[in-house]
């Protein structure tokens, strides 16, 4: 199997260097290579590559930024799918791409399935809604994989900034009417591996093809989120200025950002799990590995 990986810096693109490489020969691209707001170059790479596998975790993810610069974000994440999925279809690869749950308005009470109606509300939303159509439109053979509060090793997280901040300001006000479930580059990237194992290893797997949710399980809001993170610290008895009664729950109004976030991220990851046999752990499973790596770096900073 030969599998052509697109976006192999960013935080699931790293991952997946990892994850996928045990499946066949693995050829990688970054922006350096194979920049997705240049189409032309898209089509020649991949024709030459002849992939078996499409992996594409490349993506424009500065929400608020990207409500100033809509060209440049439909662009990377509505027209290159296009051109990724008819160039996919032409050579008879599988097409696997990244989503969003800023597909959705996030005004439900219920955690969103596959086959809910789409309305996002933001230039970031949109244009990922757009790049799921066309590839949809393509006929390709694909994997659409929604996901939501993506965290990663690399580069910053949520995480990583909450403890920076516990150890300098004396109250955090974080926002708590947004809920979802953090989850990890290293589990969407494992469960990558598995699907595209899956596709190749058992009959009949092109009926497949379609939108799949991919989250951790349970849900938790940011302000949660952060008390678990601070919490972890203090029980760790890492120097912090503040206590978990200074971490103070506030609405999205108070933080008045440039695109609209969803208030419920939650996402029904029930067809996943029961196409492809995987099962998804809690988001405090990852969240807690992740932290516990931080923690004991800042531990060894300071010894």
């Amino acid at each position: 199997m030969k599998i052509l990986l697109l976006g192999k810096d960013g935080q699931v693109g790293w991952e997946l260097q990892r994850s996928l490489a045990p499946l066949g020969e693995l050829v990688m691209h970054g922006r350096e290579t194979a920049d997705l707001a240049d189409p032309g170059a898209l089509r020649a790479l991949i024709r030459a590559c002849k992939p078996d596998v499409i992996v594409n975790a490349g993506a424009y993810t500065a929400v608020d930024r990207a409500e100033s610069e809509v060209e440049l974000a439909t662009r990377v994440n509505a027209e290159a799918p296009g051109v990724i999925a008819e160039e996919a279809k032409a050579c008879g690869a599988w097409f696997v791409h990244y989503s969003t749950d800023y597909v959705f308005d996030g005004r439900s009470n219920e955690a969103y399935d596959e086959d809910a109606v789409t309305n996002p509300q933001s230039v970031y939303g949109r244009t990922k809604q757009a790049g799921e159509a066309a590839i949809a439109a393509s006929g390709c053979l694909h994997l659409i994989l929604r996901t939501s509060w993506v965290f990663g090793a690399r580069g910053k997280n949520f995480a990583r900034t909450m403890l920076s901040l516990a150890k300098t300001r004396e109250a955090l006000s974080v926002v708590g009417d947004q809920i979802g479930a953090p989850t990890g580059a290293d589990l969407i990237a494992d469960v990558t591996a598995l699907c595209i194992y899956r596709l190749f290893s058992q009959p009949d797997m092109a009926r497949h093809s379609g939108i799949y949710h991919l989250t951790a399980a349970g849900a938790i809001s940011w302000h949660g989120y952060a008390q678990f993170v601070i919490g972890m610290a203090l029980a760790q008895h890492l120097p912090l200025a503040l206590t978990l009664d200074d971490v103070k729950s506030v609405g999205s109004a108070e933080y008045p950002a440039a695109a609209t976030r969803p208030a419920n991220s939650r996402l029904n990851t029930h067809k996943l799990r029961t196409t492809f046999g995987i099962a998804l752990p809690d988001w405090e499973v990852h969240v807690r590995r992740s932290v516990s790596i931080m923690l004991s770096q800042e531990q060894r900073n300071e010894a």
